[in-house]
């Protein structure tokens, strides 16, 4: 199952996640890169053209999925599974604690 997530930094559209078949792929958007003075979202994802890649969810947007309870109040509640990281990004990160947000598809319409 595909599924796509597009981040935001500080309310300001930054870039779309994707879950493919295969991993995942994070790629800024381009009218953010050519903006004055951009900020990337992470150290470990500094600011290019290119789309990064890579077989797990990248640790920066795993490290936004909350843990203990909290986690576990998130599973119990929408039911999904610790191993589905990118459902928790998806159901637990549109308002999360940060300049980070991620709205999953169904917010992005």
């Amino acid at each position: 199952m595909n599924r796509a997530a597009k981040i935001f930094l500080h309310n300001r559209f930054v870039g779309t996640l994707l879950e493919t078949d295969i991993g995942y792929e994070f790629t800024y958007d381009a009218n953010y890169v050519n903006m004055q003075s951009p900020y990337p979202i992470s150290k470990t994802l500094p600011l290019r053209v290119q789309s990064y890649k890579s077989n797990t969810l990248f640790p920066f947007f795993d490290g936004l999925i909350p843990e203990g309870w909290l986690l576990d109040i998130a599973q119990k509640n929408w039911k999904i599974q610790a191993k589905d990281r990118f459902g928790l990004l998806l159901a637990c990160c549109e308002d999360c604690i940060g300049a980070v947000s991620v709205k999953g598809e169904a917010s992005i319409l």
